[in-house]
């Protein structure tokens, strides 16, 4: 196994998953889904959640994308899962993701696997990161339309999971960022 995939095996609870890539047009209702999981979720976590959030390809409008929503949700500490899990479980989400060396990101899922719920701790540099990316997609046309071609090609090629092709759009969403 190679460093990246035991990393990987490390942070994923149940492992890596074999998942074919698809990139489809966008969906008028993928912000309907969100705002129906960002419902669910505040009712949930009360006050715990100081900001919920729609991220990624899902949340610009035209840009094709995996059909899974990404939501963001700032808590004051996500390595203080009392605040969060017991709620979330209870909900019928499932913690994927635990991630302590990395801004202390932990990631939610449906059963379905259509909605992917990233938590964060107050005052993350990757919240900010997550909001630029979006709001960058949103508002440049040639950026939107350069990364939507990128991913479409991606998704061509058979990937071991999910996060490989994930990580192979690194590059171009740093490129984004800055």
């Amino acid at each position: 196994m190679t460093d990246t995939a035991t990393q990987l095996e490390s942070v994923l609870i149940g492992g890596l998953e074999k998942h074919d890539v698809v990139v489809v047009p966008y969906r008028p209702e993928w912000p309907d889904t969100f705002r129906v999981h960002a419902d669910r979720i505040s009712a949930a976590l009360g006050d715990a959640a100081l900001r919920i959030e729609h991220i990624g390809s899902t949340a610009v409008p035209g840009l094709a994308a995996k059909p899974v929503v990404d939501m963001l949700v700032v808590v004051e500490n996500s390595a203080d899962e009392r605040t969060y899990l017991q709620p979330m479980l209870d909900r019928g989400y499932y913690l994927r993701v635990r991630e302590p060396d990395f801004e202390q990101h932990r990631m939610f899922r449906t059963p379905e696997r259509d909605v992917h719920v990233h938590f964060l701790s107050a005052g993350s540099a990757e919240i900010e990161r997550y909001l630029v990316f979006r709001e960058e997609l949103r508002g440049n046309a040639v950026w939107r339309e350069r990364y939507q071609a990128f991913k479409r090609s991606l998704a061509d090629r058979g990937w071991r999971d999910v996060n490989a092709y994930a990580a192979a759009k690194t590059d171009l969403i740093e490129e984004i960022i800055r």
